[in-house]
């Protein structure tokens, strides 16, 4: 059966990438050929530098969206610091192309509101001044925006921008937006988002990407610990420095 998905799945052909490149040193990417998406929502989660975030942007430019966000109608650069992942992946991607779709990554918001001032430049009517809002504002805005049924989502730490209470506002969201037929591939460290209903889970610790319950992650494991021990947390950390 066919999937519905926009992006059901990728294969990685490394003999597109350097042997010299820094991708074959994240432990999580350097043995992975083939990765398959089988929920409406998948999470990638993982320790800093676990590879989460490279490979979302891989499969967002691979998709055609521009490397720092936006629709795949938004075309600018303002440093390229991508990695040349993305020209080795492909996508399998379903027969009927998505009609809408967005790469949202609180790194390089700022840059995008900053180009959606200058495309409506000429339409004042439609302008969103997000410049004039608060960073985690703007950002679920844009999100509000642009998350529609049958659409592809891809979210980098969007937990930067937004509050806890946020970050609840952002669930229902993207869950309710995913019952309409939408596709989100989100990296975050979230206890809160990763949370949602049945949504696929896959951690990038240990060396390799695999699918973990919500409560194996390291980002709930931790919290839990810290907000149900606090005290006796706060005297470890401090004594051990």
């Amino acid at each position: 059966m066919l999937s519905t998905l926009p992006v059901s799945g990728l294969t990685i052909d490394w003999n597109k990438i350097s042997e010299d490149s820094y991708l074959r040193n994240i432990r999580a990417l350097n043995n992975l050929e083939h990765l398959e998406f089988h929920q409406p929502i998948t999470f990638f989660t993982g320790e800093n530098g676990s590879g989460k975030s490279t490979l979302l942007e891989a499969i967002a430019i691979a998709y055609g969206f521009n490397p720092e966000g936006g629709t795949k109608n938004y075309n600018f650069s303002t440093y390229n610091s991508h990695s040349e992942l993305y020209e080795a992946i492909r996508l399998s991607r379903a027969p009927v192309r998505s009609r809408w779709g967005y790469f949202l990554r609180a790194e390089s918001f700022y840059n995008v509101a900053t180009k959606e001032e200058e495309y409506t430049e000429e339409e004042p009517a439609k302008a969103k001044h997000l410049h004039r809002k608060s960073h985690g504002e703007s950002f679920l805005e844009t999100a509000q925006d642009n998350f529609h049924p049958h659409s592809l989502n891809l979210i980098d730490e969007p937990e930067a921008a937004l509050s806890p209470q946020r970050q609840l506002t952002m669930f229902i969201e993207i869950y309710h937006c995913a019952l309409a037929g939408a596709q989100f591939i989100i990296a975050t460290h979230s206890p809160i988002l990763t949370a949602i209903p049945g949504a696929e889970i896959l951690s990038f610790d240990n060396g390799k990407i695999h699918p973990c319950t919500y409560e194996e992650t390291g980002s709930y494991q931790i919290t839990s610990i810290f907000i149900n021990n606090r005290e006796q947390m706060i005297r470890r950390l401090l004594e051990d420095n």
